[in-house]
């Protein structure tokens, strides 16, 4: 493999800041539109937020790729046609 995943999520420029408010249901609603959109996004917030990213990823019902400080890269849940 040429390419390095780590190297295209740091290339990757924050979509979403979560602020003091926290992730309200508002936050969820941009961020699943952006994964619609972008497939991958990363997510920031500030450092008195209590963010739970795990809980921020299903809430969107996306797949947590990675976690960094209080950066969070999250993929959209592909929808599988076979059962």
């Amino acid at each position: 493999m040429s390419s390095h995943p780590d190297r295209s999520m740091q290339d990757l420029k924050p979509t979403v800041w979560i602020g003091k408010q926290g992730c309200t249901e508002t936050m969820i609603d941009e961020i699943v539109e952006q994964l619609k959109k972008r497939k991958m996004i990363k997510v920031k917030w500030l450092q008195n937020a209590q963010i739970d990213p795990e809980v921020v990823a299903t809430q969107a019902h996306a797949k947590l790729v990675e976690v960094r400080g209080r950066t969070m890269v999250l993929e959209e849940k592909r929808k599988t046609a076979r059962k």
